[in-house]
């Protein structure tokens, strides 16, 4: 055994230093554990374009990081490149003899992490991982007959009966900081030199890192009480905004869920589900591989959607003449946040309204969402498709204009992203088209001019859809 235990922390999708469970297990059995976070070439790119808001939202917080490990007197590497190359380097490089990690549940991540294990073990290094993104993951939650979970409800069930104290504890690393290994700073790339621009992100105000994870909550706590009353209302400051902190945990799902549980109430407990979701997804992701790309539901495989690529491509803009709709597509392009009940509207909208393969919508979420999260997004598309576990029935659709009237009542949200609506009457602004001719012209919203007509008829859209489902 060498006389210096020397370890090396992999931070991939836990971008902190606080209540982390691989930093927390290398520094207790360290005694110098260095910090390292690689920006993927194998993922970046594969990135369509190079002006993208989540390598700067990672940037940003691999800065903050990087910069309280230098409070402390160490330091993070930060590398660009393949991982499967660069962690056994930089680990043989340092005089490592274990590589810590946080279990990543994407199936992609999961071979990418073996790879890097096989490396490591010919160099006779050890590679741990935890559990650290979710309270239950795998195997924990299983059904009375020891399979996965496929209805949420009873999964919930299970998922709360489990929980205890333990699982909520954090993580106590300030308590082992003084393991970390002594280095003066190291420079970190620019975004240029890594290929990409910057973006909007600043003009957003988006706090970032684990200092801006943190501010969300402290704000967010002043809300929960009312989560279940006011998160469906596009137009009022309801949600947590902490999705994209989540993602790339710069904020422990323990810390979230120890409050949501702990405190109790109508909101508080809403907001749990919802985290609980979460783990569900992950869940069934790593059981079931195969929904990436594919229909959880065999028989919903090969629906005959009709994939008009015009109808996309104003799905896309916002251009549907559906206000909802159209306002959700467009804070998506603008900010890379839709909030989650214009999620299951615009999903509804493209799949059921114009019979377009879900899987169009869920690739343009991925390219589009801040907070993109495989499991997240495979399992929210498939549920508003109906082609998912547990989704909701397949004759089940969305009315644009019904969601639009019953959670943007006063149009707020609809005339903070449709500037050219702004000019319509209150009462038409659900549905512009009723207005007549005349109404159009003095109201300055000339349909097909200033605004575009509905790109389908919903009644008619919804026959067609109802068609297609009975005939899978």
């Amino acid at each position: 055994m060498p006389d210096s235990r020397i370890s090396l922390c992999w931070f991939r999708r836990d971008l902190r230093l606080h209540d982390h469970a691989a930093l927390y297990h290398a520094l207790k059995s360290s005694d110098a554990t260095h910090c390292v976070f690689v920006f993927d070439t194998t993922i970046l790119d594969t990135l369509p374009y190079k002006s993208d808001r989540r390598v700067e939202f990672i940037w940003q917080a691999v800065r903050e990081l990087s910069e309280a490990l230098h409070a402390q007197g160490s330091a993070l590497h930060v590398l660009h490149g393949d991982p499967r190359v660069l962690i056994p380097q930089l680990a043989v490089q340092l005089g490592a003899q274990t590589v810590y990690v946080n279990h990543d549940y994407e199936p992609e991540a999961i071979a990418r992490d073996e790879a890097v294990r096989e490396r490591l073990q010919s160099a006779g290094i050890g590679l741990l991982d935890f559990k650290d993104q979710v309270i239950f993951e795998r195997d924990e939650v299983l059904t009375g007959g020891g399979t996965p979970f496929n209805v949420f409800t009873p999964y919930k069930n299970a998922w709360l009966k489990r929980l205890t104290d333990y699982h909520l504890r954090a993580y106590p690393t300030e308590q082992y900081f003084a393991a970390l290994a002594q280095v003066p700073p190291l420079r970190l790339p620019s975004l240029a030199e890594l290929g990409f621009q910057p973006t909007n992100l600043s003009q957003l105000k988006m706090p970032i890192g684990m200092s801006g994870a943190m501010r969300l909550f402290e704000d967010f706590q002043q809300r929960m009480a009312r989560y279940h009353e006011q998160r469906d209302f596009p137009a009022v400051k309801g949600v947590s905004y902490l999705a994209p902190h989540l993602r790339f945990g710069t904020i422990s799902i323990r810390s979230l869920a120890r409050e949501a549980y702990c405190r109790g109430g109508q909101g508080a407990q809403t907001w749990l589900s919802e985290l609980i979701w979460r783990d569900f997804y992950q869940m069934l992701l790593y059981h079931h591989p195969r929904v990436v790309g594919h229909a959880f539901k065999p028989q919903f495989e090969h629906l005959a959607f009709t994939n008009n690529v015009e109808w996309f491509a104003a799905w896309k803009a916002g251009q549907t003449g559906y206000p909802l709709v159209d306002a959700g597509m467009r804070q998506l392009a603008q900010t890379g946040f839709m909030h989650n009940r214009l999620r299951m509207v615009t999903a509804s909208f493209l799949v059921k309204d114009l019979q377009i393969d879900w899987r169009w919508g869920e690739a343009w979420f991925a390219e589009n969402l801040l907070d993109f999260d495989l499991a997240a997004n495979n399992g929210g598309w498939q549920w508003a498709a109906s082609t998912g576990c547990d989704a909701q029935p397949w004759f089940r659709i969305f009315n644009p204009v019904t969601q639009s009237k019953n959670f943007d009542p006063d149009g707020k949200f609809i005339r903070r992203y449709i500037l050219e609506l702004a000019g319509c009457p209150a009462r038409y602004l659900h549905a512009p088209w009723e207005m007549s001719a005349d109404e159009q012209w003095r109201s300055g919203v000339v349909l097909g001019q200033d605004y575009p007509p509905p790109i389908v008829d919903h009644a008619v859209a919804r026959e067609l859809t109802l068609a297609m489902f009975k005939l899978a």
